[in-house]
């Protein structure tokens, strides 16, 4: 803990405003499932301190990522832009510049910036206007030109140990108890630097704090208290729907496989680890909360959870992400405002559609700052003045070609029904998700959803043909067999070979 204390520094300088405005903390976890978290139904789970901002808050139920891979998710959260709008179509480099950015507009509205964990942006060291950042970028990336935070801190306290020691890769499906010390895992090296930096705050001006979990994402390799806390428990078996007999031949050889029937006893074990790795992010969110409850601002803190994307984990025979069912793109997405900040009741459910691109507007709005009015988010905070307000009609969904050329779709949903064009084929899948949230029937197919299917395409077509004849050609949804990773709007066209 000492090196990760020692790394941060807050020496006060002059006071810029008055300490009138509320702490920003942002939590995020890297591929966490929407159905993870036990305030949102999972009895099996075990994730108490995120329940505490749920039930001292807001819980939105029908949360999405827009394009659910790491990095073209963390552009829409970076911006509070859409895809085609910040650019990044699939799973490419977050670009190095954009007109509006989380961390500097923050900064230009008078708060101290700082970012720990993953940011998983290029170049990494690029803050995009954090004061400081602390990273860890879990040896993706480590390099003579780059070491992560957590990598030189790793080095200084277990010289000629491993980091890796476990073994297991960072897309793979296998678990396994994590090899070394608890107090070298990365999630409690982020938890402990978190701590550290509420624990140390001694400047006048109101801080945005950004606290980024590597974990639940593979590899899956909680220490052995959490495996064990999940041995005998009742989680849940994957779901498999009749439409996904197609992905149960493996797709590879290796343990990175993006579709396989792997059998249920390796997905009980794999979910067992994943759920280890869950309640131990959020057992590091508790102390960051204690932390904040010790300083007395508990309740001058807007608090923000959410995800990037969710983790297949076996359903309907898929594995990782990037794709648009429920357990990959539906993250989420928990609220707790300060003190006087809303009046409403605190403990609801929203049901109102809402997504990554919403968490900057409502950082502007709860900062007094400008600049929400272009993005294409909204502030959750006006969901939760005015719960019963109707918001948009639907969230907008797509992912250039991933893993294999089939794997390319473009979708909308709203939580009651979820449509999906798969741009390589042309074929249609349509979900009624409030009678069937686990996907296991295809609609598209049936007479009686025929006019909803109608509906629902004709909505595609509205969206996307703004982008022109690539995308929608004589009111006809285009086949796309070449994808389009980065759109026109992508900082720096030179950039755009780059993957």
């Amino acid at each position: 803990m000492a090196a990760s204390a020692a790394a941060i520094s807050l020496a006060a300088g002059k006071r810029k405003i008055p300490r009138d405005r509320p702490h920003i903390l942002l939590i995020m976890a890297d591929q966490f499932r929407s159905d993870c978290v036990g305030a949102a139904g999972n009895r099996a789970i075990s994730t108490p301190h995120l329940d505490s901002i749920a039930r001292e808050g807001v819980l939105f139920s029908c949360a999405y990522s827009c394009t659910p891979t790491c990095t073209p998710a963390r552009a829409a959260l970076l911006t509070g832009l859409g895809p085609w709008r910040n650019g990044l179509l699939g799973y490419g480099r977050v670009g190095e510049k954009y007109p509006v950015e989380m961390p500097a507009a923050l900064r230009a509205a008078g708060y101290y910036t700082c970012g720990i964990g993953k940011m998983h942006w290029h170049p990494q060291r690029n803050p995009h206007g954090f004061h400081q950042m602390r990273l860890d970028e879990s040896g993706r990336a480590e390099s003579p030109d780059f070491q992560s935070d957590y990598r030189a801190w790793f080095a200084s306290q277990a010289p000629g140990l491993n980091p890796d020691a476990t073994g297991i890769g960072w897309n793979s499906y296998k678990e396994g108890a994590y090899a070394l010390p608890e107090r070298l895992h990365p999630t409690r090296w982020t938890g402990d630097t978190a701590v550290c930096f509420i624990r140390e705050y001694n400047r006048a001006e109101p801080f945005f704090l950004k606290v980024s979990f590597a974990r639940p994402h593979s590899p899956y390799d909680p220490p052995e208290r959490f495996l064990k806390r999940y041995r005998d428990a009742d989680l849940p078996a994957a779901v498999v729907g009749a439409w996904a007999t197609r992905y149960a031949e493996r797709s590879g050889p290796d343990d990175t496989i993006w579709h396989g029937d792997l059998g249920a006893e390796q997905v009980r074990r794999s979910r067992q680890a994943y759920y280890g790795s869950v309640s131990f992010v959020d057992e590091q969110i508790g102390r960051i909360l204690e932390m904040l409850g010790k300083r007395g601002w508990l309740d001058e803190t807007l608090i923000l959870f959410t995800a990037d994307h969710g983790d297949m984990l076996g359903d309907h025979h898929l594995w990782r992400k990037s794709y648009a069912y429920e357990s990959s793109a539906r993250i989420p997405m928990l609220m707790r405002w300060p003190k006087g900040a809303v009046s409403t009741a605190r403990g609801f459910v929203s049901t109102r559609p809402v997504e990554l691109r919403d968490v900057l507007p409502t950082f502007l709005d709860i900062a007094d700052a400008p600049g929400g009015s272009h993005l294409d988010g909204g502030s959750l905070l006006n969901l939760v003045r005015n719960p019963v307000s109707e918001g948009r009609p639907f969230i907008d969904l797509e992912h250039n070609i991933c893993y294999a050329p089939e794997n390319h779709w473009s979708a909308l949903a709203n939580g009651k029904h979820k449509y999906i064009f798969h741009a390589m084929d042309g074929s249609e899948q349509l979900f009624d998700l409030e009678r069937d949230p686990l996907e296991t029937t295809d609609r598209s197919g049936e007479a009686s959803y025929a006019e909803i299917l109608r509906l629902w395409r004709a909505r595609l077509v509205e969206h996307l043909a703004p982008r022109g004849e690539t995308f929608v050609k004589n009111g006809v949804l285009a086949l796309r067999p070449e994808g389009m990773l980065y759109s026109p709007n992508y900082p720096g066209c030179s950039c755009h070979k780059h993957t």
